[in-house]
């Protein structure tokens, strides 16, 4: 049983997602892509939600957006979907599939360590 246990608890410590040490200079250049649509630097909103502050977020909540987020979003913040570390990560890989009919056209992030750069610029662009 301790054997079953520690073997758990690796597995789960092997599976901590790479986020946790991003590089968020690398994360603004990568972030470039998605600035057409997004401002992470200030509370401006452009063709998708601001994105400043956006760590501990309920998803569809921006006031200032509420008028142009999509069903499924508003949906997945009602239902407790919070932007944390790993949301955004799982967001970013794939938007499709962790909010299914989101608007946002953008296919996603393949690469974990562009998505922790990304998530580490979003925590820093925050602070300012």
């Amino acid at each position: 049983m301790r054997l079953t246990a520690a073997l758990l608890a690796i597995s789960f410590i092997a599976t901590i997602p790479a986020f946790a040490a991003g590089d968020a200079d690398a994360g603004k250049k990568i972030f470039t892509k998605c600035m057409v649509c997004h401002e992470a630097a200030t509370d401006k909103d452009k063709i998708g939600p601001s994105l400043h502050g956006v760590i501990g977020r309920k998803a569809g909540s921006l006031p200032s957006f509420q008028a142009k987020y999509s069903d499924a979003m508003k949906k997945a913040g009602a239902g407790g979907l919070v932007w944390d570390e790993a949301n955004i990560a799982e967001y970013i890989k794939s938007p499709k599939t962790k909010v299914p009919g989101n608007k946002m056209p953008f296919a996603g992030l393949p690469n974990d360590a562009d998505i922790a750069n990304v998530i580490a610029y979003l925590e820093a662009a925050a602070k300012q």
